[in-house]
């Protein structure tokens, strides 16, 4: 894998910082369509709080990439750890998967669900309201795509108080993301969210390249033009949408770096992170989510 040399800007997370063994249900009571019980019937957050002396009262629900198969942790916890160092809570979902027996819309249900659960309890952790966004990679990155183009309201006469809050990110950060279920998608992914033989009008309504409106909140883009498992036209058309809907993006291509780069490098060793860190620092800084 390339080397990316890095300035030392970015301090390494204390060596007592290990993520939580295990996440809250979001819905505690059994999530909609549930099969059972089991832990792959059971979405769930974990929550990755920032330094109190350095937070800056935003949080981002971040969705692991695997094809919506699996669930990779280096796109998990790894990414909520470096999002706190930039004062930023981080909330790791376990959403629901193709080899458990779910398809679409259990994932978009479950990443909703996660939105607004840490909008509706944003002052138990000290957060902002308007300051949560959404983050994925790979087929997580489709899930993310799906969470800012297919968001509700709520529902002001929900017995459930979660389900009266927004479900609209205020953000969204897309690393090398699945984004189509045309010509240019991930066939494994595709498979998993939606089953062997897809209604047409069901593989449209999950391109989100295809869904996008002026309603879809800024977002942060990065892949890689070597990218053999997810090709970088996912990216392009994505970001070539928000273009046409007068949706502000930042879209960074670069020529190396393999599918699932993830931080880019050695864990923990902010001279080998991939440059994606620092451009997403820089943008978050410009959507005051970090200092």
């Amino acid at each position: 894998m390339t080397s990316f040399a890095q300035p030392k800007a970015v301090p390494k997370p204390a060596a007592s910082a290990q993520p939580p063994r295990e996440g809250f249900a979001l819905w505690p009571d059994g999530a909609p369509g549930a099969l059972g019980t089991a832990d792959k019937d059971v979405p769930t957050l974990t929550a990755y709080l920032a330094p109190s002396g350095k937070a800056t009262g935003a949080a981002i629900v971040i969705c692991p990439g695997g094809g919506y198969g699996g669930l990779a942790p280096h796109e998990g916890y790894q990414y909520a750890l470096f999002l706190n160092e930039l004062g930023i809570t981080g909330f790791v979902l376990k959403y629901r998967l193709g080899p458990g027996g779910y398809h679409h819309p259990a994932m978009m249900n479950d990443v909703n669900r996660a939105i607004r659960y840490v909008r509706a309890n944003a002052a138990k952790w000290k957060l902002d309201a308007n300051k949560i966004g959404v983050m994925g990679s790979s087929a997580g990155g489709h899930l993310a795509s799906t969470a800012i183009t297919h968001f509700g309201a709520g529902d002001a006469n929900a017995a459930d108080p979660i389900e009266k809050v927004s479900s609209r990110p205020d953000l969204g950060i897309l690393c090398y993301p699945v984004i189509s279920m045309g010509e240019f998608t991930h066939s494994g992914s595709k498979k998993n969210l939606l089953g062997e033989n897809p209604d047409p009008k069901l593989v449209e309504l999950m391109s989100n390249e295809k869904q996008v409106t002026k309603d879809t909140p800024p977002t942060f883009i990065f892949h890689t033009f070597e990218d053999k498992g997810v090709k970088v036209e996912n990216a392009l058309m994505f970001a070539d949408a928000l273009r046409k809907n007068g949706v502000p993006f930042s879209l960074h291509i670069y020529p190396n770096g393999p599918h699932g780069i993830g931080l880019g490098g050695a864990q923990w060793d902010p001279d080998h992170r991939h440059p994606w860190t620092t451009q997403l620092a820089v943008w978050l800084k410009e959507q005051n989510f970090a200092k």
